[in-house]
């Protein structure tokens, strides 16, 4: 018994030295090898380009190009679909900034507080009244854009930076006479910049934020005038309410039918709507 386990340890002794063997043997022919001249990704050695045309040739296969011309001073066509889709995840702010979206929405949301209709009209409804109105109101600018800057780029007689001042030349002349003064003035004095008064000394980085500026106030303007009447209902039915002992009934909840009657005989979506288009003529 003793005599078997020797030789079986003899055995398993001699397959692994034999197994050492093979290995040893194997491991060169697949072992990592250098690569040969038609192997490697690049030209030449580097340190060896004298012209850019030698720089764009060298480590060919790692190159990574993004054309941005076209040959002719264009813009190439995927970069133009970027910077298309780019504007137009823009065009939110610029409809809110540029145009007269930020009027109209927040008289018609002082409108629905002075109501006190809570949530009557809902704001998808003024939403989209405020776009439809303000479609209408910029139509003309639109047009003018239209037919000076979009239609000479796509026809190539102006390149892109002509075609950008010319869009911007409507929407500037649009912004201006509803620009209030002082507020021109003020972003003037933080960007220590002089203004003689004329449109063409006022460059756009100062024209839109003070057109906000005057936009806001003159919405809150609006607004103000648009609570008076509903205001004097409040005091009148609050009045009548402590005259007559009923001091824990709300006044709010009395005099909401009466402003709606009110609203409604004195046709207020015509009298609002119409009032505030035409603060823009």
């Amino acid at each position: 018994m003793t005599r078997r386990l020797g030789n079986r340890k003899r055995i398993l002794k001699i397959l692994c030295l034999l197994t050492l063997v093979g290995i040893f043997f194997i491991m060169p022919s697949v072992g990592a090898h250098a690569t040969t001249e038609q192997e490697r990704t690049f030209n030449d050695p580097s340190g060896t380009a004298t012209s850019q045309d030698d720089l764009r040739e060298l480590n060919v296969a790692n190159q990574f190009i993004i054309t941005y011309d076209d040959g002719d001073g264009q813009l190439a066509g995927p970069l133009r679909i970027l910077i298309t889709l780019t504007l137009i995840a823009l065009a939110p702010f610029l409809l809110i900034t540029m145009t007269s979206f930020t009027r109209i929405v927040i008289v018609l949301h002082f409108t629905r507080a002075a109501l006190n209709t809570q949530s009557a009209p809902p704001n998808q409804v003024l939403m989209a009244l405020a776009l439809f109105l303000t479609f209408f109101i910029m139509q003309p600018t639109l047009t003018q854009i239209y037919e000076e800057a979009i239609v000479p780029f796509e026809a190539g007689e102006i390149v892109q930076s002509e075609a950008f001042e010319a869009a911007m030349g409507p929407l500037r002349d649009f912004m201006y006479p509803n620009t209030m003064a002082k507020d021109v003035n003020l972003f003037m004095t933080i960007s220590n910049a002089e203004w003689n008064g004329q449109l063409e000394t006022i460059p756009s980085s100062v024209l839109i934020p003070s057109f906000i500026v005057s936009e806001l106030r003159t919405a809150f303007i609006i607004g103000f005038i648009i609570y008076i009447p509903f205001i004097v209902i409040d005091m009148v039915i609050a009045s009548t309410l402590m005259a007559m002992g009923m001091m824990m009934l709300p006044p709010t909840v009395i005099s909401m039918p009466f402003k709606i009657l009110l609203f409604v005989l004195a046709d207020g979506w015509n009298l609002i709507i119409g009032s505030v288009v035409k603060t823009f003529y």
